[in-house]
């Protein structure tokens, strides 16, 4: 599988900030891989605005669509105004790890229900038009046995198709190679043991 995240260093995070009659919603993204990156960037938000009326949040720790590693809340809002929305923002917009907290500063004015929902999603969506975003390829681990003759040839092939090599491990044989092969990709094997003369075995877990 293959999926957008956000492209921003670990603690790091995408800021954007919009004003609603007179209300300031101050959006906040972060790359979250897991719900630890997650709390750390609502930690943050109260440590920075400690006066905000509530920091509402949503986030998707796994690829989009994960419907168990994810969560949002309303954080004293009207329940479902906030965080919901927030949460069907990012999940339209096919990304994965990724967090969002929505600060806001009460202007005096009630938005009501619908005004509120209007505001939290808008203020996602706004900050997502500008957040810098990078391609994750889900990869599951295949082992392949050359002889030492074939390793750089083999290692060549594979960064010729972007397959990272995890791990070598050397034995009296040969080269087993631990590679992290696009789980979306059926594997075809058949041009590398061309390459390398047939001098290639897949290996199979026991």
């Amino acid at each position: 599988m293959r999926y957008a995240v956000p492209d921003l260093p670990p603690g790091h995070r995408h800021e954007r900030e919009l004003e609603v009659e007179k209300s300031r919603f101050i959006a906040w993204i972060c790359h979250a891989p897991d719900a630890a990156a997650f709390e750390a960037l609502l930690a943050e938000a109260r440590r920075l605005h400690p006066n905000a009326s509530h920091h509402c949040t949503a986030w998707i720790a796994g690829p989009p669509g994960e419907q168990t590693a994810i969560g949002f809340s309303d954080d004293g809002e009207p329940g479902g105004t906030a965080g919901r929305p927030m949460f069907q923002v990012l999940d339209g917009a096919t990304l994965g790890q990724v967090g969002s907290v929505v600060t806001r500063y009460f202007g005096g004015t009630k938005l009501g229900t619908g005004g509120l929902a209007r505001a939290y999603s808008r203020a996602v969506a706004q900050a997502l038009e500008t957040l810098p975003r990078r391609e994750v390829v889900e990869r599951a681990p295949l082992r392949l046995k050359v002889d030492f003759a074939g390793e750089a040839e083999a290692r060549a092939w594979l960064a010729e198709r972007d397959v990272p090599v995890e791990q070598a491990d050397y034995g009296a044989e040969g080269v087993q190679l631990t590679v992290g092969w696009p789980s979306d990709a059926p594997v075809e094997l058949s041009a590398l043991s061309t390459r390398l003369r047939g001098r290639l075995a897949l290996l199979q877990d026991d």
